[in-house]
């Protein structure tokens, strides 16, 4: 048994396909075959059922594939500690971002990033808040970028900064012309929310029932990017996290983005990562680079 062996094995139970397994590891369906039956053949079990239109992992077989995931993770993490022992801003650090922020704040800060850490490769992870705390603690991602709550405890999170929200109103809206609104004033219009899993579609439900405003019937987006489509179209208005806002300002000729008075409400974004981690550091220094180029930012908007 060898890890190469593993890796074609976890490969198939990835692809539920021996040809794209085989592309992914870069060798031959024969040869990728060929070797998951000879680890068939020492472990003395059968893994994969195979038939002519399907690859299906038997009971033990998926068993085996859990504990060749955890051996492939602790073998790639053992690398990553050599690598960082050697260098500790070097190698590879897996970051997951809510994707109500990702697209917004990345650009804004990737830059700084690599100028400060020109060693070190950075995979982002575009998810969910759910999908986040999954991954986090098991260690599939070293460390994120969340929105406040966050309740795990084999978490620590350290706060970057505070982002206010805006309504976004269609222009030609009987709210558009306001300077700034209280969250009172939404009551009586349609408030358009994402779909479940994002932590926004909580803060901005939240903000809804403080006043008694009515989330929209019949409608849940998947992005932001929906929901400003949406609010262009003069369907509703929503709430949104300033980094969202267009770049050319408060306002557009379908859309107006309007502040809310005092105290305005906002969410808290933070790094996160796990108690145990070994990239403890690197995340803090990461995440002091976010801060202050988004507190910057946002003085701005």
């Amino acid at each position: 048994m060898n890890l190469r062996d593993l890796s074609y094995l976890v490969a198939v139970a990835e692809f539920e396909h021996f040809g794209n397994a085989a592309d992914a590891c870069f060798v031959s369906q024969p040869t990728l075959s060929t070797q998951i039956k000879k680890l068939e053949e020492e472990l003395g079990v059968t893994l994969i059922e195979r038939t002519n239109k399907q690859v299906m992992l038997t009971d033990i077989g998926r068993q085996i594939v859990a504990k060749a995931q955890h051996i492939l993770f602790s073998v790639d993490e053992m690398r990553e500690l050599a690598l960082q022992h050697k260098d500790p801003e070097a190698g590879t650090l897996r970051l997951g971002v809510i994707a109500t922020l990702a697209p917004y704040l990345l650009p804004r800060v990737m830059t700084a990033i690599q100028e400060r850490f020109p060693k070190l490769k950075i995979l982002l992870y575009e998810l969910q808040t759910p999908q986040i705390i999954e991954k986090l603690p098991a260690g599939k991602l070293d460390a994120a970028l969340l929105a406040l709550p966050v309740d795990h405890p084999a978490l620590e999170s350290t706060v970057l900064f505070e982002e206010p929200f805006f309504a976004a109103i269609p222009a030609d809206h009987k709210l558009a012309k306001h300077k700034q609104l209280e969250l009172k004033d939404l009551i009586g219009s349609e408030v358009l929310l994402l779909e479940d899993g994002h932590c926004l579609r909580n803060q901005a439900l939240d903000l809804c029932r403080k006043v008694g405003a009515e989330e929209a019937d019949g409608f849940r987006a998947t992005s932001m990017e929906t929901l400003r489509q949406m609010v262009a179209s003069g369907t509703g208005i929503t709430i949104v996290p300033a980094l969202a806002i267009e770049h050319g300002g408060r306002s557009s000729n379908t859309i107006r983005y309007i502040p809310f008075v005092e105290p305005r409400p906002s969410r808290t974004i933070v790094i996160s990562i796990r108690r145990s981690g070994y990239r403890q550091q690197l995340s803090l220094t990461l995440g002091k680079i976010i801060s202050d180029n988004i507190n910057a930012a946002l003085a701005n908007i």
